[in-house]
C-alpha cells in the first residue's frame, strides 16, 4: 500500500511517499511543493494543485498529515492550518483514507521519544529508508509522517484496534 506523508506549511510543504508492503517500507519519492502565489488564497490553491499533482503521479491509498500545533504567533498557526486544509481537501477529493498525528507522535514513532530533535528524526528515517541522499528538512518530515502512519496502519491491521482510539480512551479517563 502506497502512503503519502505531508508536512504543511504555507510557504514549504513537505511529502514523502512510502511503499508500506507486509513488515517492509521502501521509500519511493519525496520533495518539497515551494509554494508560490502573492495572496494567501493563491498559496493555498497552488498546495492544493501541487497535492493533488504528487496523488495523481504516485497514486496513494492513504495520507497522513501533522496535526496543526499551536505556535507562538497566532497568526502563522492559522495560515498553516489553511494550508494544512488545502492538502487534506486535494487527498479528500481523490478518495485517499486521511489520518492526522501529532508531532509528538511522529517522533515516539520513529526514535522512541516524543522530545526527538529533528536530526534524530531525519537520521531514522534514512536509516529506516535505505536513503543515502541529504534529505531537505520538510521532505524528512514528510518520510516521517508516512512512515508513522505505516505504523499505526500495521497496529491496526494486527489488533483490529485504532492505537489512536486508544490513546484517545486513556487520556480521556484522566
Amino acid at each position: 500500500m502506497i502512503i503519502l506523508g505531508i508536512d504543511p506549511g504555507s510557504r514549504i510543504t513537505g511529502f514523502g511517499i512510502v511503499d508500506n508492503q507486509l513488515n517492509s517500507l521502501t521509500y519511493i519519492a519525496s520533495g518539497n511543493i515551494k509554494v508560490s502565489g502573492d495572496s494567501l488564497p493563491q498559496r493555498l490553491g497552488y498546495i492544493f494543485a501541487a497535492v493533488d499533482e504528487v496523488i495523481q503521479q504516485h497514486q496513494p491509498l492513504q495520507m497522513g498529515i501533522e496535526n496543526v500545533f499551536m505556535a507562538r504567533n497566532p497568526d502563522s498557526a492559522l495560515k498553516l492550518g489553511q494550508a494544512r486544509g488545502a492538502a487534506i481537501c486535494a487527498a479528500h477529493q481523490a478518495g485517499l483514507e486521511i489520518a492526522e498525528y501529532a508531532a509528538r507522535e511522529i517522533k515516539q514513532a520513529l526514535v522512541g521519544t516524543g522530545a526527538a530533535s529533528k536530526d534524530q528524526v531525519q537520521h531514522m528515517v534514512k536509516r529506516l529508508l535505505g536513503i543515502r541522499q541529504e534529505l531537505k528538512a520538510d521532505e524528512a518530515d514528510g518520510l516521517a509522517i508516512a512512515i508513522c502512519h505505516a505504523q499505526f496502519y500495521a497496529s491496526r491491521q494486527k489488533t483490529g484496534i485504532d492505537p489512536a482510539l486508544l490513546k484517545r480512551r486513556r487520556s480521556s479517563r484522566r
